[in-house]
């Protein structure tokens, strides 16, 4: 796996929090409306409870996006990992400010491919972002996705619903 990346551990409760905390103006726009309790340690170390036992059902992959001093800088999930005739997951991500622009969500979105790829045997990988968020559109563009259409009303961010752009990647030596 990549230095850019690392599954989440409980340990990293107390910097996750503190992360959500510094960003939280800085993701609003981009992320759901949530309650001020989302932000608080106890919350984040359920969540990352949570997510920790998906990931042993084979339900998800929670990633830390780490920085060049192996700090966290982000949060990547592989979400909704689905077997049988689908073999797929979608992605979801996001970097902190004082992170953002230096390639690390492309190094991360190129890695938790890589892993869906060839860890998980996946076939596909999706991606959504907003019409107008065009930094994470090139991210995923420089990571091997591909745009496939817009969906109308996709997800309620920054208290709306909002359009999405839906990207992919396959997988191009697939074998079930």
């Amino acid at each position: 796996m990549s230095e850019s990346i690392r599954v989440v551990s409980i340990d990293d409760s107390e910097e996750v929090a503190e992360l959500w905390q510094r960003n939280r103006k800085f993701l609003a726009p981009w992320e759901p409306v949530r309650q001020d309790s989302f932000y608080d340690l106890k919350s984040q170390r359920d969540s990352i409870t949570r997510d920790l036992e998906e990931f042993e059902a084979g339900r998800m992959v929670p990633f830390v996006i780490c920085g060049s001093d192996l700090e966290i800088v982000g949060k990547l999930n592989l979400n909704g990992v689905t077997r049988g005739a689908f073999q797929s997951a979608a992605m979801g991500y996001w970097v902190s400010e004082h992170a953002n622009g230096l390639g690390h969500a492309t190094a991360a979105a190129r890695a938790a491919v890589a892993y869906a790829f060839e860890t998980l045997n996946l076939h596909r990988v999706q991606a959504e972002t907003l019409l107008h968020n065009t930094p994470s559109q090139h991210v995923l563009r420089n990571a091997g996705f591909s745009a496939y259409g817009v969906a109308p009303d996709y997800l309620r961010i920054a208290g709306r619903w909002q359009d999405h752009i839906l990207f992919n990647t396959f997988s191009p030596d697939w074998h079930g």
